[in-house]
């Protein structure tokens, strides 16, 4: 039931994430506009993680979950009947404040009912099956929306969004989720200042080494994903000669095809589950980082649009393959290592930290690509070496795992 739910729900979130932003820049023709919309619109996200986080520990997962779909519902009705209404910018900023802050709400709770709905050992391959769903979503959202959205604009694309995340609400009502409701002993915002408190000094003193991950989850974040969400489209829709219905057509292609990368990196990540350690997790991002650069090549290069496109495409597929793998690796290992009673606090604060980062990047690329936009190759060859930075940092992370339970068996 979960899974069918998250199968509804996250489509129609594919559907309004790949809408929303490519309108905007499709409209405005600004990628600086589209990276301060974007990249402001996490802000949300990371303010209601932890605070998500908190309710996940203490009320029905299932019960958030079915609230917030039909809130997300209303909300994107709402926007419909707003539409040339208002001001293009400031509505697509509040929807896109709204949606990420419901998300970062929603996520924890999603996350944290895992370890309670499967076995300690069956968590990773749960993960994979969840990450595939997303992927999956990724590649059907965006192949149709960019097919819808070059026919017959945002207005159906917004009505069949509101249709799945209504569908998914009433679908979830149906979860029989396991309750561990905490009871409470003294006010809310004492018990919640508590919780806090707890959950930071857990994963900056007692699991320092879920801190030191986070900070290189923030830092894939801030340089990896920010680049895919604000270079590709800007690279597709303004950089390649390619008439504009054309290029809505063919980002929604593009995007399809990163999706079936996130699919299969799911399917590995349930397959392999025994055999991927967290210690070498550091080697996913070295090859993330080396298929940036054939990307910084065909820009740098005189090569045709369709040819360019194409590596784009195949290079962007493998990426969100590793990094896919990557992210189920990350998340495992929290909900198997992290208490019961801390599992949604700790993700909540590792959702939050690493997508704070996102919004910054997303912010400085957009600034990037309008200023450099006779010179983007250099922006994708920086950011592979900053990856390579990045995955030196985790070995080191990983040398002291490995030490550590050296130690610890002798």
């Amino acid at each position: 039931m979960v899974v069918v739910g998250q199968i509804i729900s996250l489509f129609g979130n594919s559907v309004v994430r790949f809408a929303l932003p490519l309108h905007l820049l499709t409209v405005t023709g600004s990628a600086a506009v589209l990276g301060l919309v974007t990249g402001f619109a996490f802000v949300p996200m990371v303010i209601m993680s932890p605070i998500g986080g908190l309710i996940a520990d203490r009320v029905n997962k299932r019960n958030i979950m079915v609230s917030l779909d039909f809130l997300t519902s209303g909300l994107t009705v709402l926007f419909l009947i707003l539409y040339q209404r208002v001001n293009l910018t400031g509505i697509i900023s509040v929807m896109l404040f709204l949606l990420y802050g419901i998300s970062g709400t929603y996520q924890p709770s999603v996350q944290s009912s895992i370890p309670v709905l499967v076995e300690k050992e069956r968590v990773m391959p749960a993960n994979a099956i969840i990450n595939m769903i997303s992927s999956l979503s990724g590649l059907l959202g965006p192949a149709l929306g960019g097919v819808a959205y070059s026919v017959w604009g945002i207005y159906p694309i917004l009505t069949g969004a509101a249709v799945c995340f209504f569908a998914s609400a009433v679908m979830e009502i149906f979860i029989k989720m396991p309750v561990s409701c905490r009871p409470r002993q003294e006010s809310i915002w004492k018990e919640c200042r508590a919780d806090l408190s707890k959950s930071i000094i857990y994963i900056t003193k007692k699991r320092a080494a879920i801190g030191k991950l986070t900070i290189c989850c923030a830092g894939v974040n801030l340089v990896l994903s920010a680049l895919m969400i604000i270079g590709l489209p800007v690279v597709v829709v303004q950089a390649l000669d390619f008439a504009p219905k054309e290029a809505s057509r063919l980002y929604g292609c593009l995007q399809a095809l990163i999706a079936v990368g996130g699919l299969s990196g799911g399917m590995s990540a349930g397959v392999f589950s025994k055999k991927l350690a967290i210690e070498k997790s550091w080697k996913l991002l070295a090859v993330a980082a080396i298929l940036l650069m054939p990307m910084g090549a065909v820009l740098a290069l005189d090569v045709p649009s369709l040819a360019a496109y194409g590596v784009l495409a195949v290079t962007g597929m493998l990426i969100m393959a590793t990094t896919s793998v990557y992210t189920i690796q990350v998340m495992s290992y929290i909900q198997v290592s992290v208490p019961a009673d801390m599992v949604g606090k700790v993700i909540a604060w590792i959702i939050a930290l690493t997508t704070c980062a996102l919004p910054v990047g997303q912010v400085v690329y957009g600034i990037l690509f309008e200023q450099l936009a006779e010179a983007l190759a250099v922006i994708f060859l920086a950011a592979g070496l900053a990856v390579i930075f990045l995955a030196a940092a985790l070995l080191t992370l990983g040398i002291v795992w490995q030490s550590r339970r050296v130690v610890s068996h002798l």
